[in-house]
């Protein structure tokens, strides 16, 4: 097994400066292919802005020789109480709130349920997800996942890897990575053992893949689509660029819990066959007298079918 990722990081593993821009458009024109760019937003006024506005002028510009790298650059709102949509509309993304699409399902609070609708709300060949509270954003973190999906068809799903420093440090950032999705993509599926951001952000597929995996509603998300593309289309599908640093927020110490319970949760759903309605989580807290208070959680484990089988979707991406 690890002679399998020794050569998979070796043969699907590369720079965003390996793919140039202009090839990429080349790439793009030769395969008549689309790109959708999906930011996924909740409450991220201060920073989704110039993440927008960098793709807009960058990659999807119409008026540069090449054309257009994006088509459909997208801001799925996931019920924001700031400007996040007035700030995403200024800066020229089409703004999408999640409960207009699909209306007839209730919506449930979390990251998948977002990603999973704009599958609904988007028409790209290749849906792009890119994190919205990313700072000092480059358009690498786009073109460099975008790439090798336009230049190789054997290429399925790209994730981005980076460096992850908290803030005011050279690293330290990705530690629900290295405390739990690591470990258990170590221990139970190997050949997956060579993705540097497993629960990473910011990756890129095709639609005809995407729309084929169930999404959990919450924080598992990302590592049930790994795992699952790896049993649809094999580990050689998958690719990983590196796009340099990734700067953005980071949550303290009991929201990182909550998303580790839910992470786990996915997993166990994948080695176990059993789904879960919910997962629950006791944290503790002091209270004014200084006494330990205990806060339940509870965390939401329900996955969306696969776009595919929903009804709606079917009629507009029949092809």
């Amino acid at each position: 097994m690890l002679d399998e990722v020794g050569r998979w990081l070796r043969d699907r593993s590369w720079s965003a400066a390996d793919r140039p821009l202009d090839q990429l458009l080349a790439a793009k024109r030769r395969t008549g292919s689309t790109v959708s760019v999906v930011l996924p937003a909740l409450n991220e006024q201060e920073t989704v802005g110039e993440i927008v506005s960098v793709i807009r002028d960058e990659l999807a510009s119409t008026t540069s020789a090449g054309g257009p790298l994006v088509d459909e650059l997208v801001v799925m709102d996931s019920g924001s109480t700031d400007r996040t949509a007035e700030v995403s509309a200024a800066a020229g993304a089409k703004v999408i709130h999640r409960d207009e699409v699909l209306p007839r399902l209730p919506a449930r609070p979390g990251k998948g349920e977002v990603l999973w609708r704009s599958l609904l709300a988007t028409s790209g060949d290749i849906v792009c997800f890119v994190d919205a509270d990313l700072r000092e954003f480059s358009p690498d973190f786009v073109s460099g996942i975008v790439g090798p999906l336009l230049t190789d068809p054997g290429l399925q799903f790209v994730k981005a890897m980076y460096d992850r420093p908290l803030l005011g440090s050279t690293g330290g950032g990705g530690r629900v990575t290295e405390l739990v999705a690591r470990p258990l993509l170590n221990l139970h599926w190997p050949r997956l053992a060579g993705l540097v951001q497993p629960l990473g952000g910011e990756y890129a597929a095709r639609r005809d893949l995407l729309e084929r995996l169930p999404f959990p509603v919450g924080y598992g998300v990302e590592l049930a689509l790994l795992v699952d593309a790896l049993e649809l289309v094999g580990l050689d599908a998958l690719a990983q660029v590196d796009v340099g640093v990734r700067r953005h927020r980071h949550q303290d110490g009991q929201a990182l819990g909550r998303m580790a319970a839910a992470i786990y949760a996915t997993a166990e759903r994948r080695l176990t066959g059993e789904p879960r309605g919910s997962t629950a989580l006791t944290q503790f807290e002091r209270d004014a007298a200084g006494a330990f208070v205990p806060r339940d959680h509870t965390l939401e484990a329900e996955e969306r079918p696969p776009m595919c089988e929903v009804p709606e979707y079917a009629p507009r991406h029949a092809a």
